[in-house]
């Protein structure tokens, strides 16, 4: 199954719900405000936030410009302008070897396997990975990323639980550095994004890692369960003051029917979506593409 078709299916229990509702408001005719306002309160329905809804529709009704149009055209219209507001991040670039991704987020989001999902897909293409388990707080999560560090064909360093985070972090760049890794990919333990303790946790394993380089880590990704929808976004304020979120990674979008979050998250706070999460497989992690999620958030 390609790309496209993943998300697609992927998405199908927000999109089937969300066509369905706008059928029933609109199936032919002119936009008028009343219809506008009705198709504002679906979107809202589907955990679009208000602001981007109204973006949304009010593109559409510059397209439609007074004339009579039908259901198909109207949720065209729709992907169209959800297009537009989505944001994909660059391609991870491998100038600096390696190039270091650290991922965030809170219990439960699906850090440690959208991690090696990554893994998976790098080590496919012929780059070097090495991952860092820097989860040491978490009882059998240091033995979780290894069993998935082998089902990817990586390499991982590891200490015992409940050492310094930020010394597994350090050791494992001097590790990556040395083995001609192209890639390292660092774990961290779920925390609540209200813990300041925790949170200075994190600052610290930034601060100890920038002494290899002050550039580190190049990438770090905001972990979002996709059942969580606009709720996470305390998260990610949370996490933007420990650490500078350069993307997010959205997962189990397969079973949700709060896919339209994703259009609020990227929107309001202007980062783009790495990937999303559509199953349980290596592969089911993607790299995100604005297109295909729009027409798998609005298509027929």
């Amino acid at each position: 199954m390609g790309f496209f078709d993943k998300i697609i299916q992927g998405l199908s229990r927000t999109r089937q719900p969300v066509s369905r509702e706008i059928q029933a408001v609109f199936g032919k005719g002119k936009l008028t405000d009343e219809t506008i306002e009705a198709l504002e309160e679906k979107l809202l329905a589907a955990d679009i936030g208000w602001d981007t809804a109204h973006l949304i529709l009010e593109g559409v009704r510059k397209r439609a410009r007074g004339q009579e149009i039908d259901h198909s055209q109207l949720l065209a219209w729709m992907a169209e302008e959800a297009k537009v507001l989505l944001q994909t991040s660059p391609p991870s670039n491998f100038d600096s070897k390696p190039h270091v991704i650290m991922f965030v987020g809170v219990n439960g989001a699906g850090k440690t396997t959208s991690i090696a999902k990554v893994a998976h897909q790098f080590s496919s293409q012929g780059k070097k990975v090495l991952l860092a388990a820097c989860d040491t707080f978490r009882a059998g999560a240091i033995s979780q990323l290894d069993v998935w560090a082998t089902r990817a064909g990586v390499e991982i360093v590891k200490h015992q639980e409940g050492t310094d985070a930020a010394s597994v972090a350090y050791d494992a760049y001097a590790a990556a550095k040395a083995r001609g890794c192209d890639l390292l990919l660092i774990d961290t333990a779920g925390r609540l994004h209200t813990k300041d303790n925790l949170m200075e946790e994190l600052r610290k394993l930034v601060r100890v890692l920038r002494k290899h380089d002050a550039s580190l880590p190049h990438e770090t990704l905001l972990v979002i369960d996709g059942n969580t929808g606009q709720n996470a976004l305390p998260q990610f304020k949370g996490f933007g003051v420990a650490a500078t979120l350069t993307g997010l990674v959205v997962t189990k979008l397969d079973g949700t029917a709060k896919g339209g979050a994703v259009l609020t998250l990227t929107h309001e706070f202007g980062v783009p979506v790495s990937w999303i999460g559509v199953g349980e497989g290596l592969d089911d992690l993607i790299p995100f593409d604005p297109v295909s999620y729009a027409q798998g958030l609005f298509g027929p």
